[in-house]
């Protein structure tokens, strides 16, 4: 079942979209990090992964297709990984550059935060960029993201050296930031 926000749907994920992920990917500018160069990515590559994952009721993991309401197209992909039951993951967005300073990249990023904190019940979400992507890093900030851990000088990219940080939203931060939500999770008082 789809995710809708405002200007997109998040949808699964086809044997068809590997190619744009491939592109998404070689592309230095919507690739997030310098340890996956070269950008060598084919679409065999990405077919490969997509053919091989397998169905579990016990996920902690999945891949949405940005798709843009307005024209239908194919904007990107957005994710969660590495879910602790209630707990936390990590989040990542990666979106074709047409579609930068559009919304489209806001809007699936809190499509995505409403679905693990409103029907996961996640306490916490956590992404990692570089100080390199400073749209990325405002992105983030936008829905709410602070810094809690940076390492100086951790990438090279761009011909030059960033702080690798990582930013997180906690679930209070996420509802006092959306009041139009309720939080239906018991809080444990200390």
């Amino acid at each position: 079942m789809p995710l809708e926000g405002t200007l997109v749907v998040l949808r699964e994920e086809h044997r068809e979209d590997q190619k744009l992920l491939a592109a998404l990917r070689n592309d230095l500018a919507t690739q997030a990090w310098g340890r996956a160069l070269p950008p060598d990515y084919t679409e065999e590559m990405h077919v490969k992964r997509f053919e091989s994952l397998e169905f579990s009721y016990d996920r902690t993991s999945a891949r949405f297709i940005i798709v843009e309401k307005a024209s239908g197209e194919t904007a990107g992909l957005v994710s969660y990984t590495g879910e602790q039951r209630r707990l936390s993951a990590s989040i990542g967005i990666i979106v074709a550059r047409p579609f930068w300073g559009t919304g489209v990249a806001y809007d699936a990023q809190e499509t995505l935060l409403r679905f693990l904190f409103d029907e996961l019940g996640l306490r916490e979400v956590h992404l990692w960029t570089h100080t390199g992507l400073p749209k990325a890093i405002g992105l983030a900030e936008r829905s709410g993201f602070g810094v809690c851990i940076r390492l100086r000088e951790a990438v090279f990219k761009f011909g030059g050296l960033f702080d690798s940080v990582v930013m997180s939203l906690l679930r209070e931060d996420y509802y006092a930031r959306h009041p139009e939500l309720t939080d239906r999770m018991p809080r444990v008082e200390e």
